[in-house]
Order: structure tokens, then sequence, then C-alpha cells
């Protein structure tokens, strides 16, 4: 991995990627002690920084083998940003889903004309099944995280990070990123280095599925105990990536990790205050800005706001517990 490769993925991306933008409140301010910048990866195609590295990964392919389809596995974000790119290129598309994924997810890819394969996430192995399906088939996987080309499109994020702090007056900050097995996270922390050496990339990660920042502490690669079973399901994965751990490894700072309750008061803190909606996994960057405060250093903080695919009556528990931020 490296900086060019994210360069020439910001350059396929040119004219069908949104440059999301970077939002402040003055009210996000006052929680967190220090100036809150949030990067709206929620108003993203399919709703999440995951069509980046999709649209990536699809669009790097040599048109032969683009053309017989391409196979993902996620719980949803990625699999929304892999459809999508596969129709948006005209080739076909197979997402491997775990069955426990929320509604609005599954439904969505189907939307986007992908075939959905779901899957037991407890007791099922997705790198088996996935790779069963892509050698019957003659399909190409793509990974959701441990794939160069979608840790290039992933890292397009850091680099519209670095001009909006400059734009915004911002040289040092930490940079807090929703993390599961690190494919955005190790993305901005490349773009940062290149390009905004003042600005740190932290993972952020749900409490009891830790793995990224036990692993940054251990100084190796550690395994959830549990696969399942938490409300930030988008973050979810078994332990950091082969290619991601060593860049983070070497780049990023250390992980935080916030409550589910900090995560639902985060999304509603994101909705009333910048009228952005999160989901429980999407928010956990916003809740260690908000409620970790003195975790983080520095007089401002950017939070990746990563995405917005949330089940109503997930949105509306968040809504009713924590009305009042």
């Amino acid at each position: 991995m490296n900086i060019g490769m994210i360069e020439a993925a910001a350059e396929r991306l040119k004219g069908h990627a949104i440059a999301t933008p970077l939002l402040n409140s003055p009210f996000l301010d006052k929680i967190a002690g220090r100036g809150v910048y949030v990067k709206a990866e929620c108003l993203q195609k399919t709703g999440s920084f995951k069509f980046r590295g999709g649209w990536s990964a699809v669009s790097a392919l040599p048109p032969d083998v683009r053309a017989r389809g391409v196979i993902a596995y996620s719980s949803g974000n990625h699999a929304q940003g892999v459809a999508l790119a596969a129709r948006m290129h005209g080739v076909p598309c197979v997402i491997l889903m775990p069955s426990d994924a929320p509604r609005v997810k599954i439904d969505n890819t189907r939307a986007l004309g992908a075939e959905v394969v779901l899957y037991d996430r407890a007791t099922g192995d997705r790198d088996a099944i996935g790779g069963a399906l892509a050698a019957d088939r003659g399909l190409t996987l793509i990974r959701p995280y441990d794939e160069p080309q979608v840790i290039a499109g992933q890292g397009t994020t850091g680099l519209e990070i670095a001009r909006q702090a400059k734009d915004a007056g911002i040289e040092r900050a930490d940079v807090l990123v929703c993390c599961g097995g690190g494919g955005l996270t190790s993305g901005i922390a490349l773009a940062l280095a290149a390009h905004a050496p003042g600005l740190r990339a932290r993972p952020a990660e749900p409490e009891g599925f830790d793995d990224v920042k036990r692993s940054l502490a251990s100084g190796k690669i550690e395994r959830n105990s549990r696969l399942s079973g938490s409300l930030c399901d988008a973050i979810v994965t078994p332990q950091p990536g082969e290619l991601t751990f060593p860049i983070l490894k070497r780049l990023a700072g250390p992980g935080i990790a916030v409550s589910e309750d900090e995560a639902l008061a985060a999304m509603s803190a994101a909705f009333s205050r910048l009228r952005i909606v999160l989901e429980p996994g999407g928010a956990v960057a916003l809740a260690a800005a908000l409620f970790r405060r003195d975790e983080v250093e520095g007089d401002a903080v950017i939070a990746v706001a990563s995405g917005g695919n949330v089940d109503p009556g997930v949105f509306r528990q968040a809504l009713d517990r924590f009305p009042t931020l």
C-alpha cells in the first residue's frame, strides 16, 4: 500500500463518489470541550464510505475479469458499495451477508441488483463460503478491508479530510475513525501521513469488540471472542486485517472503545445538531469525540461518521433514550 494507489483511486472516483462535507456545531463543541468536526460519510452514495472502496476495486479490475462478475461478503455497507459499483459497471454481483444483518441493508443490497446469499455469522465461515462461491462461478472476490484497492478507495476519505482540515485552519488533531477490520482507518492513516502529518488517525470501536484497540496495545493481532451481539454490526469483525494492521501499527494512535449507549447518544446528537442520520457502528467515532474527551488530544478533533444505514427501530431507540443532546 502507498499514497500513489490512493491518489490513483481518487482519480477513478472523480465524478462517481461524493466529496462529503466536514460539519461542525457549537453544541457538539460544548459537549466535547473542544472543536468537533464531523466528516459526514453517511452522505456518501449507498449511505457509507464503502462505495469508495467498492468503486476503486471494481474499476481497477481488467475488463475481461470484471465482466465475469464480482463477489463480496459484508454485513451490509460493503455489500451495498460493491453492489452499486458492479451495477454501474454493468457486471454481475453476488453478496454474502450474515442473516442477522439489519433488514434495511439486506433489502437495499438486493435493490441494487445483487444476488444476496445469507449465512449464520456465529457458526459460518464467511471466507470459506465466499471462496467456494467465487471458485464455482468464476467471480472475483472483493474483500471488505484486506484488499489493496479497497484500502486505496477508503483512503480517499483521508485526502478530503486533509484538504478540509487545512481550509478550516486545523493543523493538529486526532482523526477518530469507526473501525472494523481497519480498511478505512488504515487508508486514512496513509493519506494523512502524506498530506497532513499533523493529523493522526485513531480507531474507534464498540466495547467488547475492540480487537484493533487491543492489537495496537499488544503489538500483535488480537481476536474478538464474539462475532455477533452488538448494535454496531457494521464494524464487528473477527480481528484486524493482515494488510491493515501493519499500517495501523506504524501510523495510527491508540484505539478508543465506547459503549452502545454512547453510540446511541452520538446518533441522537448528530441528528439534532447536524441533521444527519447515523447507524450505531457509524457513530462510534463521534461518540469517542463527545464522551471520551480525556482520551483525545488537542483543541480540535475530527470524527468520521462512517455510515447511516440504520433500521428505523434502532434510530427511534436512540432518539427516545437521548432526546436532549
